[in-house]
């Protein structure tokens, strides 16, 4: 064996697999990975394999894609035997699946199935390096317009041909590259007609096994926004990019950049602010999903670090491969570009603005091209919120994106398994065929360590209104009075002496930091400026102590999911307009954001852990709840008055 066999796997494939085996009669089923983003496909039908004792599964990567990275570590995590692409390529398989083109698929031992890895067929790219085939052949529909057709044939020569449904990609030596070649919808079938006939046989009508997951998992929305920190009364905002420099997230400095579309403009710097800025943090909650490409070609470490200031004031981040489906299910509206995703929004009937909309890298007879040059898109110039609230208020589905996403929604597992086993010359085994249900994403709640700007009024009774706006780049306009209230991790530690509140969270018996009142005792002593410090103890509830030493706790009722550090600020407002901490534990406190009340328990909390220059103070007695809340002079009264805390993380 040479050097390069030393790495080929010896069990359950390879020479003497069978003295070493356990069952050794079962059919071969090989999994083609191309990258991540292929991957994610062949993860969605790898359960219509599940229980069939007469199957092998084996992994392999071709190694033919620019982006490399995430492959082993998937392949790892899938627990299947991955064979060198040498030795895939030396072993005979009854079956191997693809989600992509790439690599010497011709070279296969065995019938070849290719999926495709988003909605069909959709955009141009340039074929890869094709030695292996025969030199492509344009073919097209009949023109009914001999002139229109010569004046458009120069600009189609220079396009990249349609990936997937051109000779360049679906033929090698003259032939079919695949056995099968799923589609999802009947229009897919013209399109292939009109650009290489001679695959037409080969194509299956499988439907989209990624959409029939998120159609089955639909009756979960409520649990996928409560995993995403989303709470009553907020509106989830997700931004979606695609890979390209003329996606959202793309500067529109490479190759493509121009050209016909609203591609290239570097929007997402310019929007992140901005959503931070408009959007009220409590009533909007923003999230985004990248393509695994993005992720793998730039690295998981450099995308953190382009959205850090974001990520501070509260951007979700959502895995590329596990939880992007559960997160666009639970989205109010899709800020996001010409990729597969953004259309999956469209044809969950979600609202989607365009920040990006290149036409030029796509098949002008796709749907998604129609989708693109009809949906609005993102106005630079006007208010975001109220372009957001409109869009949301006023939709109504398209049905084109429903339609063509899948003809046959809900069948892809009865017809990808079908197709699996006849290509295998196979019975399929006796139970139905389904695929996996969407797992429930693991708690993401809004984390914020960046300052919070936050405008607050005192209505009548015991309510406050309050709105937080993560470090927002400007001043955002509104009525009440501001006061600024701080992260004690926040990136920008000279902000904590501007800070009218300081605030942290933490279970209540972290060593580190000590009881919640002495740890606020500390940060009194520690920055003369702050008037109230607030410890959260959990999704419900935080320790606040006061400038005078009084210490608190709030508790949200049954109906009140808002983060505590609100419930902190509130309290704050109230005693900085003069009122009582005597009502405050008599009467209790509503908190509103947005349309939302939160009702909040308050009760004193016995002390004996003050330190330093903080005093105590008794807990209210009857003779306090009848003092005035005219009496300014209290320790615990801060500073009232409108005033404009700088921002900056």
């Amino acid at each position: 064996m040479d050097g390069e066999q030393d790495q080929w796997i010896r069990v359950p494939v390879g020479d003497d697999a069978a003295r070493w085996a356990t069952r050794v009669r079962c059919r071969r089923v090989l999994l083609v990975v191309h990258n991540v983003t292929s991957a994610t496909r062949l993860l969605d039908v790898l359960p219509l394999f599940h229980d069939d004792l007469g199957v092998q599964l084996l992994a392999t990567c071709t190694g033919s894609s620019a982006f490399r990275s995430g492959v082993a570590e998937l392949l790892a995590d899938t627990g299947v035997p991955v064979l060198p692409w040498e030795q895939a390529l030396a072993t005979p398989v009854d079956l191997a699946i693809s989600a992509s083109f790439g690599g010497e698929l011709g070279a296969i031992k065995g019938p070849l199935l290719i999926l495709s890895h988003g909605i069909g067929y959709t955009k141009r790219l340039a074929a890869p390096s094709t030695e292996h085939r025969a030199p492509s052949t344009e073919h097209r529909a009949p023109s009914t317009d001999a002139e229109a057709e010569a004046a458009e044939a120069p600009r189609r020569e220079r396009l990249p041909p349609v990936f997937g449904l051109a000779p360049d990609w679906l033929l090698a030596d003259g032939v079919p590259l695949a056995d099968a070649l799923v589609l999802s919808h009947p229009e897919q079938f013209d399109r292939l007609a009109a650009a290489c006939p001679e695959a037409l046989p080969t194509a299956v009508l499988g439907g989209d096994p990624c959409f029939d997951r998120m159609l089955a998992a639909r009756p979960y929305r409520d649990r996928f926004r409560r995993a995403l920190g989303v709470g009553r009364g907020q509106r989830l905002v997700l931004l979606n990019s695609t890979w390209s420099p003329q996606s959202l997230l793309g500067d529109g400095t490479g190759e493509e950049a121009g050209g016909e579309g609203g591609g290239g403009d570097d929007t997402l710097p310019a929007l992140l602010p901005r959503l931070a800025s408009e959007l009220p943090a409590d009533e909007y909650r923003i999230a985004a999903v990248l393509h695994p490409n993005i992720w793998h070609g730039h690295g998981p470490g450099q995308i953190r670090a382009w959205l850090d200031r974001a990520r501070r004031a509260g951007l979700a981040l959502i895995d590329p491969l596990e939880d992007w489906r559960q997160a666009l299910l639970a989205a109010d509206v899709v800020i996001g570009d010409h990729g597969s995703v953004t259309y999956y929004a469209a044809a969950l009937g979600t609202p989607v603005l365009l920040g990006a909309a290149p036409l030029d890298s796509l098949d002008p007879d796709a749907p998604i091209a129609d989708f693109i040059r009809t949906t609005p898109g993102l106005d630079a110039r006007a208010p975001l919120r109220g372009q957001l609230d409109a869009l949301i208020e006023s939709h109504v589905p398209q049905p084109g994106p429903m339609r063509f996403t899948s003809s046959v929604p809900g069948e892809a597992a009865v017809r990808l398994r079908r197709a699996f086993y006849e290509l295998m010359d196979a019975p399929e085994p006796p139970g139905p065929a389904l695929l996996l249900p969407l797992p429930l994403p693991d708690p993401e709640p809004a984390f914020r360590t960046a300052p919070l700007y936050v405008l607050t009024r005192c209505l009548a009774g015991p309510e406050v209104v309050v709105t937080r706006y993560a470090d927002p780049a400007r001043e955002p306009a509104g009525a009440g009075d501001a006061h600024l209230a701080v992260h004690e991790d926040t990136r920008d530690p000279g902000q904590l002496d501007l800070a009218d509140v300081v605030f942290r969270d933490g279970a209540s018996d972290d060593p580190r930091f000590g009881p919640p009142g002495r740890w606020a005792a500390e940060v009194l002593e520690r920055h003369a400026h702050s008037a109230l410090a607030a410890y959260v103890t959990g999704p419900s509830s935080c320790i606040v102590r006061t400038r005078g030493g009084a210490l608190l706790r709030l508790t949200g009722g049954p109906e009140a999911d808002a983060d505590p550090a609100v419930y902190a600020s509130a309290v704050h407002a109230w005693l900085a307009a003069g009122r009582t901490l005597a009502a405050l534990v008599a009467d209790g406190l509503t908190v509103r954001t947005g349309t939302t009340a939160h009702p909040v328990l308050v009760t004193a909390e016995a002390d004996g852990s003050a330190a330093g220059g903080t005093r105590q103070r008794p807990s209210p007695t009857p003779a306090d709840r009848s003092r005035s809340s005219a009496h300014a002079g209290d320790a615990d009264t801060p500073r009232a008055g409108r005033r404009s805390p700088r921002t900056g993380s």
